[in-house]
């Protein structure tokens, strides 16, 4: 059972120095690396932009005759020097808050005042959820949870290689809604770009689904395949009333057991308003769906009524989903494929001919 009310004075209230510096030493290397590891990059940088702009300065200014143009380049180059060392002296003040543990100290003390647990760093979580799994580099941070399977955080990955390398960071809120379900989706429209989605995965389109209302301006439903009826009664028009009101700002997932709620910015974070919606809108979503833990996949049994000798009595399918509605499909990028099989054939092609003189 989510807290009806929470105690976030410490979010907020000046932390107990002493308490804080024991508190610190226990954080991992993760976050509170040596302090060489900041001073010396941003050592290292201040002084080559210094020498730089000092070298340039000399070499335009120190031959004797001096134009406009060399006092613009030289005083560009300063000003380069400037901005570069004042963008390291802001990493080093980041770097080194980041070092106080102050932010970790906040999070583990509201988390002890509201009966939670606290964990500065994760590292790979086992959920089924999008943004987990497989991902490259993953890394869940300031991850708080409850006894009842709720749990709230922060997850960084990458994707891509080398120079298309690009690291990503989500907040999310998971809550256990009691049974399994039919994988859906709902991708929030509020926070597409140009009509694009911002999901980490490419859900193939055939498999969305309209719904009556103004449900589909909000969000729009991806349903596995023949499970078009089941997502129509696990949204009927009071559960998509409660999404609208209360997760129009998220994108949701619903899989296995759980329910996901993910934003591009931090949940798992010192605002206490920020705490505050979360968990309203965790407790008002799963008041609403408490309903869903009535449906049957129909695919593992037919729900039928039996007569013997205890009586008259409905016999159920058992819970769980089958196969087909465990999981959503994405998409696959035909294109892209065929386009690398193309530049392959090209450049196989280029190379038999410079081998044999294939091609006149």
């Amino acid at each position: 059972m989510l807290a009806t009310s929470l105690d976030t004075a410490a979010l907020t209230a000046p932390p107990d120095r002493e308490r804080l510096a024991a508190y610190r030493e226990t954080l991992p290397a993760a976050i509170r690396g040596p302090v060489r590891a900041i001073w010396w990059p941003a050592l290292t940088l201040g002084v080559s932009a210094v020498f730089l702009a000092g070298f340039f300065a000399w070499l335009l200014l120190g031959t004797g005759e001096v134009t406009v143009d060399d006092v613009v380049v030289a005083a560009g180059a300063i000003g380069i020097a400037v901005a570069v060392i004042a963008v390291t002296a802001v990493g080093v003040a980041k770097g080194l808050q980041r070092r106080r543990g102050e932010r970790q100290w906040r999070l583990a003390q509201f988390a002890a005042a509201n009966g939670l647990t606290y964990e500065p760093l994760a590292g790979r979580l086992e959920l089924p959820g999008m943004i987990f799994g497989t991902r490259d580099r993953q890394v869940a941070w300031d991850v708080v949870r409850d006894a009842g399977g709720l749990i709230v955080g922060n997850q960084t990955f990458s994707t891509g290689s080398d120079r298309n390398r690009r690291s990503h960071r989500w907040g999310f809120a998971t809550v256990r809604l009691g049974t399994n379900l039919p994988h859906l989706v709902l991708d929030a429209t509020s926070n597409d770009s140009l009509r694009v989605s911002n999901l980490p995965v490419s859900l193939d389109p055939v498999q969305r689904l309209s719904l009556e209302g103004d449900f589909d301006r909000h969000f729009a439903l991806y349903a596995p395949a023949g499970y078009e009826r089941d997502a129509l009664y696990l949204f009927t028009p009071d559960v998509m009333a409660r999404f609208i009101d209360e997760a129009a700002a998220l994108d949701v997932e619903i899989v296995d057991d759980r329910l996901f709620l993910y934003a591009r910015a931090d949940l798992s974070t010192l605002d206490p308003e920020t705490w505050e919606w979360v968990f309203a809108t965790v407790s008002a979503l799963t008041a609403k769906v408490a309903q869903w833990q009535r449906w049957r996949d129909d695919r593992l049994g037919e729900t039928r009524v039996v007569g013997d000798e205890a009586g008259v009595r409905i016999v159920r399918p058992p819970r769980g989903v089958a196969v087909p509605g465990k999981r959503l499909t994405e998409r696959v990028h035909w294109i892209w494929i065929a386009l690398a099989f193309a530049l392959a054939g090209l450049g196989l092609a280029s190379l038999l001919d410079d081998a044999f003189g294939l091609f006149p």
